[in-house]
């Protein structure tokens, strides 16, 4: 039996590991293990999926996974990754994400009868003082070790916003997390995004002086496009685990749209299909990648993961309809945006472009770039392509009398609806 470890590093998720004897001690007895999520947002995104779904996967493996809320973390905001300071929230923004994360969380983890635990990080916080902090913790760093973090030291080469004391205080307030963590539920494992590493060595390193015991570390990879794109981010933004800023089409949409060379990976970091299921897609990709089988694959699973079966095959259908053109899908699907045009406008000839790059759900962001879109082909008007930049909308291209149905690329539809 592979060990929990081991399940990790097959799909490719050990970017770094403190120990290269953790598999073997995870195989031999159950750990307490935990990932911290900051409620920044009232919403989990994509990018947090994978943390989530590294517990629940510790958690199928018969170990006991801890997610933390950082209702004092997300006070004073992690300086990993970013390149200037993060706006600090109000308390009440603070409770009111984290009473959002913590029914996300709750959709992935057992809190039940499978041993997770919920915790959150203000509650040991908000009755210790400054003094006890510098007592307790801030005695056992340097300064010089904690300027020699990557989160730090990047920070302090940008001459402009530099590091102010809250930001740099944060891998200790981290770090007694993990201690915390350790003395009061027996935790000896910790996961995080590999931004995260520098904090969750130094939550290893006040294991041990503390109490003179081991604790270990995970950080999982940043995951990225085949174009060294920050995966998760769209022209919208980021894509959310809440359906109401990003729905379950929205969100099958996004994955079924991944890249050939992307969709391997993908299947192994955000699916729970085994290792011969994710070989026989790959092949698919190679031996017939027009039918895009590992993408629907991969679409439909992280689908039902993050919004349920019911969801998942809903947006499947959709997207299945769409794609063969039909009209009545693309009219029916609330997520499909659209614009509201006078008839006098159709009447008299309304400019194709000032329709792709208007602000109500356009599907090009500036005039330039449908100009482009138009000339590399990649338009079409009632499922027919366009290649003329100075084409007109008129009544001869209504649908009904009352739609034009715009398509950029393959699957995004824009419906120019007439009053």
């Amino acid at each position: 039996m592979s060990s929990f470890v081991e399940e990790l590093t097959w799909r490719g998720l050990t970017h770094h590991e403190s120990d290269p004897s953790l598999a073997e001690k995870m195989r031999a007895e159950p750990f307490v293990l935990y990932a911290g999520f900051d409620p920044s947002a009232d919403s989990l995104h994509i990018g947090h999926l994978l943390p989530v779904l590294a517990l629940k996967r510790a958690q199928q493996f018969g170990h006991r996974p801890i997610a933390v809320v950082g209702g004092a973390t997300g006070m004073i905001g992690d300086p990993s990754g970013k390149t200037e300071e993060r706006k600090l929230l109000s308390p009440e923004d603070v409770e009111r994400n984290a009473a959002g994360l913590r029914a996300q969380l709750g959709r992935f983890l057992d809190f039940g009868g499978g041993g997770a635990r919920l915790v959150n990080n203000y509650d040991w916080f908000k009755e210790f003082s400054f003094l006890d902090f510098l007592r307790r913790v801030g005695k056992h760093f340097s300064v010089n070790m904690m300027l020699g973090k990557e989160s730090v030291r990047a920070r302090l080469e940008d001459r402009e916003h530099g590091i102010s004391y809250t930001e740099f205080s944060y891998m200790l307030i981290q770090s007694y997390d993990f201690l915390w963590l350790n003395e009061h539920h027996g935790c000896r494992l910790q996961i995080g995004g590999s931004d995260q590493w520098g904090n969750i060595t130094t939550g290893i390193d006040l294991i041990r002086r503390v109490r003179q015991s081991e604790a270990f570390g995970i950080a999982l990879p940043l995951v990225t496009d085949s174009s060294g794109k920050k995966f998760g981010k769209t022209e919208k933004g980021a894509v959310w685990l809440d359906a109401a800023r990003t729905s379950a089409y929205e969100l099958y949409q996004y994955f079924i749209q991944c890249d050939d060379r992307d969709v391997g990976k993908l299947l192994r970091f955000y699916t729970f299909l085994d290792e011969k299921t994710i070989v026989e897609l790959d092949e698919t990709v190679r031996a017939a990648p027009e039918k895009r089988e590992a993408q629907r694959v991969l679409a439909r699973e992280v689908t039902t993961l993050v919004h349920g079966a019911h969801e998942a095959a809903a947006a499947e259908k959709g997207a299945g309809a769409l794609f063969s053109g039909d009209l009545d899908a693309v009219l029916a699907n609330p997520d499909i945006p659209s614009s509201h045009w006078p008839r006098a406008q159709i009447d008299s000839g309304l400019p194709l472009i000032k329709v792709l790059s208007h602000k109500e759900g356009g599907l090009l962001p500036s005039v330039s770039a449908a100009r482009r879109e138009i000339e590399n082909g990649g338009i079409y008007i009632n499922g027919e392509r366009v290649s003329d930049i100075a084409r007109n909308l008129t009544a001869s291209d209504l649908q009904r009398d009352k739609f034009i149905v715009l398509r950029r690329g393959k699957k995004n539809y824009h419906v120019v609806r007439v009053d």
